[in-house]
C-alpha cells in the first residue's frame, strides 16, 4: 500500500530535472480489492508524473532567508603601525565583512594571517561580501533553466545543475544536525 508523502502546493526538489517546483496534483492509483492506493504519483507541471522517490522535500536553512546586505568595512590595524605594513593594499587597516545591520558580526581574520598574505585575504573578504548576491544569481539561473528544461541549451542546463549542487550544499541543513540552542 502507498501513502502520499507530499501534498498539493508543497515545494519539492525534482532531482532528475534539477529544479524546484510545486506539487500541482497528488494522483493516487487504485486497484480493485484494496482499501488504499497501490501507488501515488505527483504532477509537478513538468510534463510527466513523478514518483515520491524522485522528489525531495525542501529542507532549507531558515537563516538563509535573511542574508541582507553583507558589506566590506575596514578596521584599524591595532597590531602594526602604518609604517610597518606599507606592503599591505590598505596600510593601517584590514578587511571586515559585516553580516549584521548593526555593523558588527561577521568575518574577521587574525592579524598574523592577514600580514602573511594580505592580497589573498582582501580577495576573500570581497568574495564573502558578494556571497548573498552570488547565491541569488545561482537561484535565478536554476529558475531560468527550470522554466523550459526541454528548450534550454545543454550548457545552460549544465550550469544550472552545478548551481544546484553548490546551493544545495549551502542551504541544506542535515536532518541530524544539532540545533543551535543545544
Amino acid at each position: 500500500m502507498a501513502r502520499a508523502q507530499f501534498q498539493k502546493g508543497q515545494k519539492v526538489w525534482v532531482e532528475c530535472v534539477g529544479a524546484w517546483t510545486y506539487i500541482e496534483k497528488v494522483q493516487p492509483v487504485w486497484a480493485k480489492g484494496f482499501d488504499e492506493p497501490v501507488r501515488v504519483t505527483y504532477d509537478v507541471g513538468l510534463g510527466r508524473d513523478f514518483a515520491a522517490n524522485e522528489l525531495q522535500l525542501a529542507v532549507e536553512d531558515p537563516a538563509a532567508n535573511d542574508l541582507g546586505q553583507w558589506r566590506l568595512m575596514r578596521a584599524r590595524n591595532k597590531w602594526q603601525s602604518e609604517e610597518d605594513c606599507l606592503h599591505h593594499p590598505y596600510p593601517g587597516s584590514y578587511p571586515v565583512v559585516v553580516t549584521d545591520a548593526a555593523d558588527w558580526g561577521g568575518w574577521r581574520v587574525p592579524g598574523a594571517e592577514y600580514d602573511r598574505d594580505p592580497e589573498r585575504i582582501e580577495f576573500q573578504a570581497r568574495l564573502i561580501a558578494a556571497t548573498p548576491r552570488l547565491l541569488r544569481l545561482a537561484e535565478q539561473l536554476m529558475e531560468l533553466a527550470a522554466e523550459a528544461p526541454d528548450e534550454a541549451p545543454p550548457p545552460l542546463l549544465a550550469l544550472a545543475r552545478q548551481a544546484r549542487e553548490v546551493t544545495t550544499a549551502v542551504l541544506r541543513v542535515p536532518a541530524d544536525a544539532p540545533s543551535v540552542a543545544a
